[in-house]
Protein backbone atom coordinates (compact mmCIF):
# COMPACT_ATOMS: atom_id res chain seq x y z
CA UNK A 1 0.00 0.00 0.00
CA UNK A 2 2.74 2.88 0.61
CA UNK A 3 4.73 1.59 -2.40
CA UNK A 4 1.21 2.41 -4.32
CA UNK A 5 0.81 5.44 -2.57
CA UNK A 6 4.20 6.27 -3.17
CA UNK A 7 4.09 5.88 -6.66
CA UNK A 8 0.87 8.19 -7.44
CA UNK A 9 2.46 10.55 -5.14
CA UNK A 10 5.49 10.46 -7.75
CA UNK A 11 3.22 10.80 -10.85
CA UNK A 12 1.12 13.60 -9.18
CA UNK A 13 4.60 15.11 -8.80
CA UNK A 14 5.88 14.55 -12.29
CA UNK A 15 2.47 15.63 -13.51
CA UNK A 16 2.82 18.85 -11.89
CA UNK A 17 6.32 19.44 -13.78
CA UNK A 18 4.92 18.58 -16.94
CA UNK A 19 2.06 21.54 -16.24
CA UNK A 20 4.59 24.20 -15.26
CA UNK A 21 5.98 25.20 -18.61
CA UNK A 22 2.81 25.94 -20.38
CA UNK A 23 1.63 27.30 -17.25
CA UNK A 24 4.29 30.05 -17.55
CA UNK A 25 3.92 30.57 -21.64
CA UNK A 26 3.02 33.59 -23.09
CA UNK A 27 -0.54 33.75 -23.74
CA UNK A 28 -1.27 35.73 -27.18
CA UNK A 29 -4.57 34.66 -28.67
CA UNK A 30 -8.45 34.27 -26.72
CA UNK A 31 -7.86 30.15 -27.51
CA UNK A 32 -4.59 30.33 -25.46
CA UNK A 33 -6.44 31.81 -22.16
CA UNK A 34 -8.89 29.22 -22.71
CA UNK A 35 -6.65 26.40 -22.25
CA UNK A 36 -4.58 27.91 -20.16
CA UNK A 37 -7.36 28.31 -17.46
CA UNK A 38 -8.13 24.70 -18.35
CA UNK A 39 -4.97 23.49 -17.56
CA UNK A 40 -4.96 25.99 -13.94
CA UNK A 41 -8.43 23.99 -13.65
CA UNK A 42 -6.55 20.67 -13.73
CA UNK A 43 -3.48 21.64 -11.05
CA UNK A 44 -6.37 22.38 -8.66
CA UNK A 45 -7.65 18.75 -9.17
CA UNK A 46 -4.64 17.22 -8.78
CA UNK A 47 -3.61 19.10 -5.94
CA UNK A 48 -6.86 18.22 -4.37
CA UNK A 49 -5.82 14.41 -5.28
CA UNK A 50 -2.68 15.03 -3.92
CA UNK A 51 -4.24 16.60 -0.32
CA UNK A 52 -6.59 13.53 -0.14
CA UNK A 53 -3.94 11.00 -0.34
CA UNK A 54 -2.49 12.51 2.56
CA UNK A 55 -5.20 11.75 5.23
CA UNK A 56 -6.16 8.26 6.80
CA UNK A 57 -6.09 5.57 4.41
CA UNK A 58 -9.08 2.78 4.00
CA UNK A 59 -9.25 -0.88 4.48
CA UNK A 60 -6.95 -2.99 2.50
CA UNK A 61 -9.72 -3.60 -0.34
CA UNK A 62 -11.19 -0.56 -0.63
CA UNK A 63 -7.20 1.00 -0.74
CA UNK A 64 -7.01 -1.47 -3.19
CA UNK A 65 -9.67 -0.58 -5.28
CA UNK A 66 -8.74 3.93 -4.55
CA UNK A 67 -5.64 3.17 -5.27
CA UNK A 68 -6.96 1.64 -8.73
CA UNK A 69 -9.24 4.54 -9.45
CA UNK A 70 -6.71 6.98 -8.62
CA UNK A 71 -4.56 5.93 -11.25
CA UNK A 72 -7.30 5.52 -13.91
CA UNK A 73 -7.92 8.72 -12.92
CA UNK A 74 -3.83 10.32 -13.42
CA UNK A 75 -3.91 8.57 -16.65
CA UNK A 76 -7.33 10.64 -17.85
CA UNK A 77 -5.39 14.04 -16.45
CA UNK A 78 -2.88 13.26 -18.45
CA UNK A 79 -4.49 12.33 -21.19
CA UNK A 80 -6.44 15.84 -21.20
CA UNK A 81 -3.46 17.81 -20.28
CA UNK A 82 -1.34 16.41 -23.53
CA UNK A 83 -4.61 17.16 -25.52
CA UNK A 84 -4.13 20.70 -23.88
CA UNK A 85 -0.57 21.28 -24.61
CA UNK A 86 -1.05 19.85 -28.14
CA UNK A 87 -3.99 22.54 -28.71
CA UNK A 88 -1.84 25.48 -27.34
CA UNK A 89 0.95 24.22 -29.63
CA UNK A 90 -1.33 24.53 -32.57
CA UNK A 91 -2.78 28.17 -31.39
CA UNK A 92 0.55 29.44 -31.09
CA UNK A 93 1.36 27.65 -34.63
CA UNK A 94 -1.30 29.81 -35.87
CA UNK A 95 -0.26 32.80 -34.38
CA UNK A 96 3.17 32.18 -36.04
CA UNK A 97 1.68 31.84 -39.19
CA UNK A 98 -0.43 35.23 -38.56
CA UNK A 99 2.37 36.87 -37.61
CA UNK A 100 4.04 35.76 -41.20
CA UNK A 101 0.62 36.98 -42.89
CA UNK A 102 1.04 40.10 -41.36
CA UNK A 103 5.04 40.84 -42.18
CA UNK A 104 4.60 40.21 -45.89
CA UNK A 105 1.19 42.89 -45.58
CA UNK A 106 2.97 45.30 -44.20
CA UNK A 107 5.97 44.82 -47.11
CA UNK A 108 3.31 44.75 -50.01
CA UNK A 109 2.21 47.75 -48.42
CA UNK A 110 5.81 49.59 -48.49
CA UNK A 111 6.01 48.75 -52.03
CA UNK A 112 2.62 49.90 -53.36
CA UNK A 113 3.39 52.81 -51.29
CA UNK A 114 6.37 53.62 -52.78
CA UNK A 115 4.82 53.16 -56.31
CA UNK A 116 2.22 55.51 -55.32
CA UNK A 117 4.70 58.10 -54.70
CA UNK A 118 7.10 57.23 -58.19
CA UNK A 119 3.55 57.60 -60.17
CA UNK A 120 2.69 61.11 -58.01
CA UNK A 121 6.07 62.44 -59.05
CA UNK A 122 5.11 61.73 -62.25
CA UNK A 123 2.45 63.49 -62.74
CA UNK A 124 3.90 66.63 -60.90
CA UNK A 125 6.57 66.60 -63.74
CA UNK A 126 4.13 66.56 -66.44
CA UNK A 127 1.14 63.50 -66.89
CA UNK A 128 -1.31 66.12 -65.28
CA UNK A 129 -4.93 65.68 -64.47
CA UNK A 130 -8.06 66.36 -66.36
CA UNK A 131 -10.55 68.00 -65.09
CA UNK A 132 -13.58 69.80 -66.96
CA UNK A 133 -13.47 73.19 -68.52
CA UNK A 134 -13.75 76.23 -66.38
CA UNK A 135 -12.89 79.76 -67.46
CA UNK A 136 -9.74 81.24 -66.90
CA UNK A 137 -8.46 83.59 -64.03
CA UNK A 138 -9.20 87.42 -64.73
CA UNK A 139 -5.39 88.34 -65.99
CA UNK A 140 -5.04 85.35 -67.90
CA UNK A 141 -5.99 86.07 -71.46
CA UNK A 142 -3.96 84.12 -73.63
CA UNK A 143 -2.77 85.45 -76.54
CA UNK A 144 -4.45 84.42 -79.81
CA UNK A 145 -2.71 84.16 -83.19
CA UNK A 146 -4.58 82.83 -86.48
CA UNK A 147 -4.68 79.29 -86.49
CA UNK A 148 -7.12 76.34 -86.82
CA UNK A 149 -8.70 75.86 -83.11
CA UNK A 150 -8.80 72.34 -83.97
CA UNK A 151 -6.25 71.11 -86.38
CA UNK A 152 -6.72 68.89 -88.98
CA UNK A 153 -5.96 64.99 -88.26
CA UNK A 154 -2.85 64.17 -90.25
CA UNK A 155 -0.80 60.61 -90.29
CA UNK A 156 2.03 62.63 -89.90
CA UNK A 157 3.34 64.78 -86.33
CA UNK A 158 3.03 67.96 -86.20
CA UNK A 159 6.26 70.30 -85.60
CA UNK A 160 6.83 72.54 -82.73
CA UNK A 161 5.76 75.26 -84.19
CA UNK A 162 2.52 73.83 -85.37
CA UNK A 163 1.75 72.21 -81.99
CA UNK A 164 2.17 75.36 -79.89
CA UNK A 165 0.27 77.43 -82.67
CA UNK A 166 -2.84 75.00 -82.56
CA UNK A 167 -2.46 75.32 -79.09
CA UNK A 168 -2.62 79.20 -78.54
CA UNK A 169 -5.53 79.22 -80.81
CA UNK A 170 -7.47 76.58 -79.19
CA UNK A 171 -6.78 78.58 -75.82
CA UNK A 172 -8.04 81.87 -77.38
CA UNK A 173 -11.73 79.88 -77.51
CA UNK A 174 -11.27 78.38 -74.68
CA UNK A 175 -10.52 74.60 -75.56
CA UNK A 176 -8.38 74.30 -72.77
CA UNK A 177 -8.40 70.01 -73.46
CA UNK A 178 -7.14 71.28 -76.60
CA UNK A 179 -4.19 73.55 -75.76
CA UNK A 180 -3.07 71.29 -73.39
CA UNK A 181 -3.12 68.10 -75.55
CA UNK A 182 -0.75 70.42 -78.01
CA UNK A 183 1.19 71.47 -75.29
CA UNK A 184 2.37 68.52 -73.88
CA UNK A 185 2.78 67.29 -77.67
CA UNK A 186 5.41 70.31 -78.04
CA UNK A 187 7.24 69.58 -75.37
CA UNK A 188 7.32 65.32 -75.75
CA UNK A 189 8.69 66.22 -79.18
CA UNK A 190 11.85 68.24 -77.38
CA UNK A 191 10.92 71.76 -78.43
CA UNK A 192 14.74 73.03 -77.51
CA UNK A 193 14.74 77.06 -77.80
CA UNK A 194 10.73 76.71 -78.03
CA UNK A 195 10.65 75.05 -74.51
CA UNK A 196 9.78 78.14 -72.53
CA UNK A 197 7.00 78.80 -75.17
CA UNK A 198 5.51 75.08 -74.71
CA UNK A 199 5.56 75.52 -71.07
CA UNK A 200 3.45 78.59 -70.35
CA UNK A 201 0.93 77.43 -73.23
CA UNK A 202 0.69 73.94 -70.87
CA UNK A 203 0.44 76.50 -67.97
CA UNK A 204 -2.45 78.81 -69.25
CA UNK A 205 -4.08 75.64 -70.49
CA UNK A 206 -4.13 74.12 -67.10
CA UNK A 207 -4.92 77.73 -65.34
CA UNK A 208 -8.66 77.36 -68.05
CA UNK A 209 -8.62 74.14 -66.34
CA UNK A 210 -8.47 74.71 -62.94
CA UNK A 211 -6.01 72.69 -62.34
CA UNK A 212 -3.89 75.09 -60.24
CA UNK A 213 -1.08 72.68 -58.67
CA UNK A 214 -0.03 71.23 -62.24
CA UNK A 215 -0.34 74.76 -63.95
CA UNK A 216 2.00 75.84 -60.85
CA UNK A 217 4.49 73.29 -62.09
CA UNK A 218 4.67 74.01 -65.76
CA UNK A 219 5.13 77.69 -64.91
CA UNK A 220 7.75 77.13 -62.96
CA UNK A 221 9.31 75.09 -65.14
CA UNK A 222 8.66 77.41 -67.94
CA UNK A 223 10.55 80.20 -65.65
CA UNK A 224 13.04 77.78 -65.11
CA UNK A 225 14.24 77.22 -68.57
CA UNK A 226 15.23 80.73 -69.23
CA UNK A 227 15.24 83.16 -66.83
CA UNK A 228 16.83 85.80 -68.93
CA UNK A 229 14.02 85.33 -71.68
CA UNK A 230 11.28 87.96 -72.55
CA UNK A 231 9.19 85.52 -71.34
CA UNK A 232 10.38 84.32 -67.74
CA UNK A 233 8.01 87.56 -65.86
CA UNK A 234 5.14 85.89 -67.86
CA UNK A 235 6.31 82.79 -66.12
CA UNK A 236 6.20 84.14 -62.81
CA UNK A 237 2.99 86.26 -62.87
CA UNK A 238 1.20 83.11 -64.11
CA UNK A 239 3.07 81.20 -61.09
CA UNK A 240 1.81 83.64 -58.45
CA UNK A 241 -1.67 83.13 -60.20
CA UNK A 242 -1.27 79.65 -59.80
CA UNK A 243 -0.59 79.68 -56.24
CA UNK A 244 -3.35 82.19 -55.50
CA UNK A 245 -5.81 79.37 -57.23
CA UNK A 246 -5.28 76.90 -54.68
CA UNK A 247 -4.84 79.44 -51.84
CA UNK A 248 -0.86 79.84 -51.58
CA UNK A 249 -1.08 83.30 -50.99
CA UNK A 250 2.04 83.60 -49.08
CA UNK A 251 4.20 82.00 -51.61
CA UNK A 252 2.51 84.30 -54.18
CA UNK A 253 3.71 87.19 -52.69
CA UNK A 254 7.04 85.94 -52.75
CA UNK A 255 7.09 85.33 -56.22
CA UNK A 256 5.88 88.69 -57.02
CA UNK A 257 8.15 90.20 -54.90
CA UNK A 258 10.82 87.78 -56.61
CA UNK A 259 9.73 89.29 -59.73
CA UNK A 260 9.92 93.03 -58.87
CA UNK A 261 13.70 92.20 -57.69
CA UNK A 262 14.66 90.09 -60.80
CA UNK A 263 12.91 92.82 -63.48
CA UNK A 264 12.57 96.45 -62.00
CA UNK A 265 11.91 97.89 -64.84
CA UNK A 266 8.73 96.02 -65.92
CA UNK A 267 6.30 97.40 -67.88
CA UNK A 268 3.27 97.46 -70.72
CA UNK A 269 1.00 94.56 -69.91
CA UNK A 270 3.19 92.42 -67.81
CA UNK A 271 3.56 95.07 -65.31
CA UNK A 272 -0.14 95.59 -65.19
CA UNK A 273 -0.81 91.97 -64.76
CA UNK A 274 1.65 91.83 -61.96
CA UNK A 275 -0.05 94.62 -60.37
CA UNK A 276 -3.26 93.39 -60.50
CA UNK A 277 -2.04 90.00 -59.01
CA UNK A 278 -0.56 91.43 -56.43
CA UNK A 279 -3.43 93.31 -55.58
CA UNK A 280 -5.79 89.68 -55.53
CA UNK A 281 -3.32 88.43 -53.56
CA UNK A 282 -2.89 91.17 -51.24
CA UNK A 283 0.39 91.33 -50.82
CA UNK A 284 2.29 93.90 -48.99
Amino acid sequence: MSNTLSGFRLALVGLGLVLAAPAHAQVESREGIALQNQILDLRREIDSLRRSGGGSLPAPSAASRGSSASGDLVQQLLARVQELEEENRRQRGQLDVAENNNRQLRGDLDKLRGDMDFRLDALEKGAGRTAAPRPPQPGQAPQAQPAPANPAPSNAPRTVDKAIADGRAALAQRDFATAEAAAREAIRNRPGARAQDASLLLGDALMGRRDFQNAALAYDEAYNRNRQGTRAPEALVGLANAFQGFGAKREACDTLNNLRSNYPNLAGPQAERAADSRRRAQCR
